[in-house]
């Protein structure tokens, strides 16, 4: 056998890296293309195929914990894996389940797993481990970019193999490309995971996650991603339909979530480089309060495309830009030891939000017949983050010998 390298190149790592969030990223981004052929053919309410969302969310987040201990125990190339094929049994599942219970199950829970398996957590885990911190959040912002730009390219694809195939083959398709992440996570095996001797730790899983849970800044950190999840998914599943509402037509929001896509190339790889030359708590506050600025004004002044389009744009600069910083925050902070861990719980209360602001934004809209408080009540949330990230400290946290925290100071 040969030697496993030093280390992993950084164009190796960013090549597949990148390549993994664009196909995993990308193939999430266009659920909503497949709601009304998949409820019209089985007859299904538009209820049935949003709960398995909402589930897919939350399975996403919680399984993310133990897709990041996996990663950092075992190595982040076998979790990787394991998500492909559980990516394209669930995309498969997704386009042949004959009942809502067994579309819940492939849709929600089989591809949540996945999209925990082979996404940002585990993904950046091996950019923390394998770059130094001068340019870890650079990586890291390329890594968000590519996960942008894979909303970008693969919407108006999987919009091209529905037309062409029709939407159950476009599934199956799909779950092809999925497989594709196989390979490149061959490319990403690491040193010290490779062997049969265990890795030796400065502290066990325990520890560092009782370390986190009671250190300020990471539950700060936490509450703060709580936003970027309500934000995220509120904007994302009801815009179209808000806009609707208005009069607009459906071209107008379609072409708005392309915008986002593309501008949130851009903002996710300069949200990157930002982060090497200020401080990420400061960079986050930033974000979090332009975004409450940007929605601000698209509720209180009149809807027209223009308006729309500018929105977002807006909000694509700020879509992502959230993830390389906040991960790199939790890097500098506690290490890159049990990183991939300690991301998928900060993405975990991300994914409550989501949740939260994909449910909220329905259950008011039948209450009320408008989403103005939901609009309202995300003002208020990108004030809060904003206001919790400002005292956040991403001073390397010190460490008694025992590997436990030792002083808040």
């Amino acid at each position: 056998m040969s030697k496993t390298p030093a280390s992993l190149s950084l164009t190796q790592l960013l090549v597949c890296g990148a390549t993994i969030v664009t196909i995993s990223m990308g193939v999430r981004h266009g659920f909503g293309l497949w709601l009304q052929p998949i409820t019209q053919s089985n007859g299904w309410s538009r209820e049935t195929f949003a709960f398995a969302i909402a589930i897919q969310n939350l399975v996403w987040g919680f399984s993310g914990i133990f897709a990041g201990m996996a990663a950092d125990r075992f190595g982040a190339s076998k979790v990787l894996v394991v998500g492909a094929v559980f990516y394209a049994l669930g995309l498969y599942g997704m386009g042949h389940s004959g009942t809502p219970l067994l579309f819940t199950v492939s849709t929600g829970m089989l591809i949540g797993i996945a999209q925990a398996g082979t996404t940002y957590a585990v993904v950046y885990g091996i950019i923390g481990r394998n770059v130094s911190a001068e340019k870890r959040s650079w990586a890291m912002g390329v890594a968000a970019a590519a996960g942008s730009f894979g909303q970008f390219l693969m919407v108006p694809t999987e919009g091209f193999l529905i037309t062409r195939f029709g939407w159950q083959e476009a599934l199956s398709f799909l779950g092809l490309s999925a497989l594709l992440i196989v390979p490149l996570a061959w490319g990403l095996r690491e040193p010290g995971f490779s062997g049969s001797a265990p890795v030796r730790r400065q502290q066990s899983i325990a520890q560092a996650l009782s370390e986190a849970i009671k250190y300020p800044s990471f539950q700060l950190l936490m509450a703060g991603y709580f936003v970027c999840g309500f934000h995220l998914v509120f904007i994302g599943v009801h815009m179209p339909s808000y806009l609707k509402d208005k009069g607009l037509s459906p071209q107008v929001a379609s072409y708005g979530l392309a915008l986002i896509g593309l501008f949130n190339v851009f903002g996710s790889y300069v949200a990157g480089v930002l982060g090497q030359k200020f401080a990420k708590p400061k960079i986050l506050a930033g974000i979090y309060l332009a975004r409450s600025a940007a929605i601000a004004l698209f509720v209180f002044i009149p809807v027209s495309p223009l308006t729309v389009y500018l929105f977002c744009s807006a909000m694509g600069l700020l879509w992502l830009s959230t993830v390389p910083v906040t991960t790199g925050t939790v890097a500098q902070i506690f290490g890159v030891e049990h990183l991939s861990m300690l991301s998928g719980f900060v993405f975990f209360s991300h994914q409550v939000g989501s949740f939260t602001g994909v449910w909220l934004g329905g259950y008011l809209y039948d209450k009320s017949g408008s989403y103005d408080v939901v609009w309202y009540i995300s003002i208020a949330l990108g004030v809060f983050a904003a206001l919790v990230n400002l005292p956040v400290r991403e001073l390397a946290i010190e460490r008694s010998a025992n590997g436990m925290h030792s002083s808040h100071a």
